[in-house]
């Protein structure tokens, strides 16, 4: 009686398994955090900053986020591009929003909110996204879903009350930035289990 060997399918769970093992292989992940900390440190030893140079640093912040982002994505092995869509996302709307920021320092408060709330609503929603994927390979995916409400829950506090005051936004930045690199520091550490051995 012979036996059939079932092949495994482009659906695999090994699609989660390669872009976890990426993920733990890699610093990007960690540099993403160190980047938000040290934004958001910035933003509170420099509170009374102004518009234009907020853009500037903000731009810049975005920009290397997506430039992580973009790393992390191309570092996972080929084949498996769909498990690392969601980074690829990440990674062209920071360079995009930050690209933005830098071509048009001249923006009003009003508009740089709505670059700023906007970009991190895509960035939850993807991290978010990204953490169903790895639901089953990672132990600690609540730490990137709680990093996806994070960025969600500010970009749209900052979409429905745009006339908060400019110290105010500054703090807010600032406080958001520390928290979302602390949670990508954090799921970082957590992931080192799963890197290849050496």
């Amino acid at each position: 009686m012979s036996t059939t060997h079932v092949q495994p399918t482009p659906t695999s769970p090994l699609t989660g398994v390669a872009l976890l093992r990426a993920m733990a292989d890699k610093w990007w992940l960690l540099l993403r955090g160190i980047a938000a900390i040290a934004f958001g440190i910035l933003a509170f030893v420099w509170p009374v900053i102004t518009l234009l140079t907020l853009t500037l640093l903000w731009g810049a912040f975005a920009v290397a986020d997506g430039v992580f982002a973009l790393w992390g994505a191309v570092a996972g092995p080929s084949g498996h591009m769909g498990s690392r869509l969601w980074l690829v996302i990440v990674g062209i709307a920071g360079v995009l929003a930050g690209l933005l920021a830098f071509a048009w320092p001249g923006v009003t408060a009003l508009v740089l909110l709505l670059f700023i709330a906007i970009w991190a609503v895509i960035i939850g929603v993807m991290q978010i996204w990204g953490a169903i994927q790895l639901r089953k390979e990672i132990e600690g995916e609540w730490l990137l879903i709680l990093s996806g409400l994070l960025s969600v829950a500010f970009g749209v506090l900052l979409l429905v009350r745009p006339g908060l005051g400019a110290l105010t936004v500054v703090w807010m930045i600032g406080w958001y930035a520390i928290l979302e690199g602390g949670l990508l520091i954090a799921l970082a550490l957590r992931l080192k289990k799963h890197r290849h051995p050496a």
